[in-house]
Parts: C-alpha cells; sequence; structure tokens
C-alpha cells in the first residue's frame, strides 16, 4: 500500500478547500467591512430594530472575521459553520425573509445559500487539508452529526440573539410630503 491518495480523494479534498475558502472568505470580508465602517454598522443595526447597536455592530465583525478564518484553515469547522449559520440566521430574520426570494429585492437568497453551504461543508467535513484533520478532529464526529450541530446550534444562536436584541422596528410614518400627495389624490 502506497502513500498515494487516489484521484477521487484528492478532487474531494479540493472541493472541500474550496467551499470552505469561499465560505470563510466572505465572510471574513463582511466582517473587515463592518469593522472599518463601525459607526455605518451601528447606524444600520439600530435601524433594523436591533437594541445595543454598537455591540452587535462589533460582534458582528468578529463573529464574522473569526468564523471565516477558521473555516478558511479548516479549524473547528462545525462550529465555525454555526457561526455563518447563525449569522445569516439574524439577517435573514431581521432583513431578508420579508423582501421574499431574490437578493436583487433584498430578499434571503443570498444568506439561504450561505448557511445551507455552511452546514453541507460541516457534514463533508473539511478535509485532509485542514487544521482539524491535521490534529485528528475531523474523525471526531460524523457528518450528519456535525451538520446537525452546525444547524442546530447556529438556529439556536439566532434565536436567543433575535430574542434578547432585535425587536422588529415600527413602520415608518409617510413624510408631510407624501401625505400631502395623497391627501391631493383624495380631493
Amino acid at each position: 500500500m502506497s502513500g498515494r491518495v487516489p484521484r477521487a480523494s484528492r478532487g474531494t479534498d479540493l472541493a472541500r478547500l474550496l467551499l470552505r475558502t469561499a465560505i470563510g472568505g466572505t465572510m471574513i470580508t463582511h466582517g473587515v467591512r463592518h469593522g472599518r465602517t463601525l459607526d455605518g454598522t451601528t447606524g444600520w443595526f439600530r435601524s433594523i430594530g436591533f437594541r445595543e447597536p454598537r455591540l452587535q455592530a462589533q460582534l458582528s465583525a468578529a463573529v464574522e472575521i473569526g468564523a471565516g478564518a477558521a473555516l478558511v484553515v479548516g479549524a473547528a469547522t462545525p462550529l465555525a459553520a454555526s457561526a455563518v449559520v447563525g449569522t445569516m440566521g439574524v439577517a435573514a430574520r431581521s432583513v431578508h425573509v420579508p423582501n421574499g426570494f431574490f437578493v436583487n429585492a433584498e430578499g434571503y437568497e443570498y444568506v439561504a445559500n450561505l448557511a445551507v453551504a455552511s452546514v453541507a461543508l460541516a457534514a463533508l467535513g473539511p478535509g485532509r487539508w485542514s487544521v482539524d484533520a491535521a490534529l485528528g478532529l475531523d474523525r471526531r464526529l460524523p457528518g450528519h452529526k456535525a451538520a446537525a450541530l452546525a444547524a442546530g446550534l447556529g438556529l439556536a444562536g439566532a434565536a436567543a440573539q433575535l430574542a434578547v436584541y432585535w425587536r422588529r422596528p415600527a413602520p415608518a410614518a409617510p413624510s408631510a410630503s407624501a401625505r400631502g400627495t395623497a391627501e391631493g389624490d383624495e380631493a
């Protein structure tokens, strides 16, 4: 028996690496953007109904960068995937679901795909080119249990954050000019 890895296995490891890099890189990029525009991110969290918006902005940046980096290197993959699921769950509920499916209308298409891809990555495992594999952690949880952990922990975390910090903002009252137009239309 040689030390060669079968071609199919190399292809699967490459696919896992690409998936980790795509999801992780996306999360890192979002986290860095949130961190660099902390005042704007704070205002955005306030506008969508979050209490403690500065804390939400800071934690958002930290969790996105941390989970993204962990996914890129394949460290604690099911836990990192759960952080992505949780982040996307919060985004979906607080912003995207009311807008329907399609991302071009601020719908949940994008966040759902990142969350599902993260659960799939947890099920597949990080592959042999990962910190988890180097430490032997990739064999601790079978795929279905790793996927359940990522989905369950992520959704529970999202539900807890939303329950503690988020309230749907009241609909904005129409502006005076909009009321004037509406009133003028009735005359």
